[in-house]
């Protein structure tokens, strides 16, 4: 039987995490037996941040531990939902939590209870700036801000000078840093961006997303760039802008097989990639070092993105995307 190509990163990286602590699988299966609950979301791109704790998995379990995944269902109501499944988390004797914080108001008075009560917790995708005051062990994800200022500048390099950013999760702290550096690196480029809300329960409605497409850029005629939070929203965005023969071209912030297809064809701008897949899987593995061997990186934070993926790149990292790393 064949050994698939995935099957034999993960394997290599395993045994490569392993290496890491210093210890060998024999050695790693006499330790204690740790629980470690990694938490996420439901999207294409969480698909991908959980093919990385998959194998994440793979590596705990040689090690003589556990690792369960948990995610919430929808993005209508993230913050409160996310503090139901860390409860859970808690509730089944979690060792370590990794999580992202995608409402902060919501999430942090009850992450702070978490770490104060003794279970340690790694931030991952985003929360990159609330690492000190959850008392998290570090945060491994891009920069939301400086993903939004690269997609702001990329822009504005190809001669668009006024960006229309889609947020389809208002209120959350990440959405809102990338449409902020969008925003600012467009005044910096001499351009100008406008931030439009969805609402968080028409996530990934193509429909919904292209009528209000159509609607802004019906108003605002100037607008020549649109920016997707995810790549539901730029392909959306593709349809809508297609259908009323406008000019104006989209990027999207992380990476899809529609995204790259898009990307090569010429009508996306580029890709926004955050490397999800090494977010799951450092996260989960980060936070079972720590449980289970008080091994800890010497930096707080890790950074997994922003990278741009254009013409330029894209053939390589579409070989990614094939085996579920990209």
């Amino acid at each position: 039987m064949k050994t698939s190509r995935s099957l034999k990163i993960a394997a290599a990286i395993a045994v490569s995490a392993l290496a890491l602590t210093g210890i060998n699988a024999t050695a790693a299966s006499a330790a204690d037996s740790k629980k470690i609950y990694t938490l996420g979301g439901t999207d294409p791109f969480f698909a991908v941040v959980k093919n990385g704790f998959d194998s994440a998995a793979d590596t705990v379990k040689a090690g003589g531990s556990t690792a369960t995944w948990l995610a919430i269902k929808d993005w209508s109501n993230a913050g409160p939902d996310m503090n139901k499944i860390t409860q859970t988390a808690v509730n089944a004797g979690a060792d370590a939590i990794a999580t992202p914080i995608w409402g902060a108001a919501a999430q942090v008075p009850a992450l702070q209870k978490v770490v104060k009560d003794g279970t340690p917790v790694v931030l991952y995708n985003t929360g990159i700036d609330l690492v000190k005051k959850v008392g998290a062990l570090g945060y491994i994800g891009a920069d939301d801000y400086v993903a939004g200022k690269a997609a702001g500048a990329a822009f504005a390099k190809a001669g668009i000078k006024n960006v229309l950013c889609l947020n389809g999760q208002p209120g959350a702290i990440n959405t809102a840093a990338r449409c902020k550096g969008i925003k600012d690196a467009q005044k910096a480029a001499g351009g100008k961006s406008t931030e439009l809300a969805l609402p968080a329960t028409k996530f990934g409605d193509a429909t919904a997303i292209a009528a209000a497409v159509k609607g802004a850029l019906t108003k605002d005629k100037t607008i020549t760039g649109v920016m997707g939070l995810a790549q539901a929203f730029a392909d959306a965005s593709v349809t809508a802008i297609k259908a009323m023969g406008s000019k104006a071209i989209v990027g999207a912030f992380d990476i899809s097989t529609n995204g790259l297809a898009n990307v090569k064809n010429g009508s996306q701008l580029f890709c926004v990639d955050q490397q999800g897949w090494l977010q799951g899987f450092m996260s989960t593995t980060i936070a079972w070092q720590y449980a289970a061997y008080g091994l800890l990186p010497a930096t707080t934070t890790i950074l997994t993105g922003p990278a741009l993926v254009t013409k330029s790149n894209v053939d390589l990292v579409s070989a990614g995307v094939k085996t579920g790393q990209r």
